[in-house]
């Protein structure tokens, strides 16, 4: 899938992909968060496992997403939305 330059967008196109990545990177984050606490209480109970890691593993997607929305909200600020 080919990303789009963010200007190509149309006003419409990028208020609606800042909402929905806006959604998509709480969620993530909500749900790493909720592993993260888990696999905490679960090393003090069974000892560490190896899906101790997934939680950080998933993490650098959450960083990614965070610095997309950054460059969709420069955009619309550019444009005075």
């Amino acid at each position: 899938m080919s990303k789009k330059n963010l200007s190509e967008l149309s006003n419409e196109e990028l208020l609606k992909s800042e909402k929905s990545l806006k959604t998509i990177t709480a969620m993530l984050a909500g749900a790493i968060l909720v592993l993260f606490i888990i696999n905490v209480f679960l090393a003090f109970k069974k000892g560490f496992s190896a899906f101790s890691v997934i939680p950080i593993a998933l993490l650098p997607i959450v960083i990614v997403n965070l610095n997309s929305l950054k460059e969709m909200k420069e955009e619309i600020k550019s444009r005075n939305l």
